[in-house]
């Protein structure tokens, strides 16, 4: 196991929800960035290193948070990652479902946010280990 710690990117139009994501995983022990646009995001992304990308569903101008998740995907296809939303349609939790994405809804339980977030890392570890990563 990697004694650095996991880098996890946020992806969130509203500052506060950022500000507040980013303390809370930093207490945590994680590496932590946070973006308030989908550029800010692939920009981030392009760098490498992201462990696990948690992600707004709702973005600016029309973009996704489908949308970044592809985009991190292309770089690193085993890259882990969470939508958070108010407010999922039926075909986008099917969607999320067929890519294998979990949807937590806001306002989310931390504790729940926590587990998952330690649930997709130690998965994402021990499919890297079996590979030779």
């Amino acid at each position: 196991m990697s004694a650095s710690k996991p880098h996890i990117l946020v992806v969130d139009d509203e500052p506060n929800v950022l500000v507040t994501y980013r303390l809370i995983l930093q207490q945590q022990g994680y590496e932590v960035n946070a973006a308030i646009s989908s550029e800010e995001a692939r920009n981030t992304l392009q760098k490498g290193g992201v462990d696990l990308l948690l992600c707004d569903l709702s973005l600016e101008k029309q973009q996704s948070g489908f949308d970044v998740i592809q985009f991190g995907r292309e770089i690193d296809p085993g890259l882990s990652a969470v939508l958070l939303t108010g407010y999922a349609s039926v075909e986008a939790n099917d969607r999320a479902e067929r890519e294998n994405i979990p949807v937590l809804f806001k306002p989310i339980a931390i504790q729940q946010l926590l587990t998952v977030i330690a649930e997709l890392l130690r998965k994402n570890n021990e499919s890297r280990q079996a590979h030779g990563r």
